[in-house]
């Protein structure tokens, strides 16, 4: 269910998936939901088949992330690589290249703000 004020969504359900930049995301709040373009929310599915390898990415906003199962590792421009499994919270500020390998099949729950 989704209002201007709120939205809830029951589970994480990959037929509910769609395609997104690499592999696909379900959507808990879309950009523009409510007003705000600058923020959004949603479950990513992927694996590393999905993937060309280690991907650089340049966030287009601030971007928190919570794995909720699998495996990758992260490693922001000048920093040392991290890997992020289930259970692993990281941030990253808009604009920092962060180069994203996936070792697993993983479902990321992200916000986007």
């Amino acid at each position: 269910m989704s209002t201007d004020q709120f939205t809830v969504l029951g589970v994480k359900d990959r037929t509910l998936a769609e395609p997104f930049e690499v592999g696909t995301v379900q959507w808990v709040r879309r950009p523009g939901d409510g007003g705000r373009e600058e923020l959004s929310s949603g479950f990513w599915f992927i694996s590393p088949e999905q993937t060309p390898g280690p991907m650089e990415v340049e966030g287009h906003a601030d971007e928190t992330v919570y794995i909720v199962e699998g495996r990758v590792r992260v490693q922001p421009a000048g920093e040392d690589a991290v890997e992020l499994t289930a259970g692993s919270v990281a941030s990253f500020n808009k604009g920092v290249p962060v180069t994203w390998t996936v070792l697993e099949p993983t479902v990321e729950f992200f916000v986007y703000s």
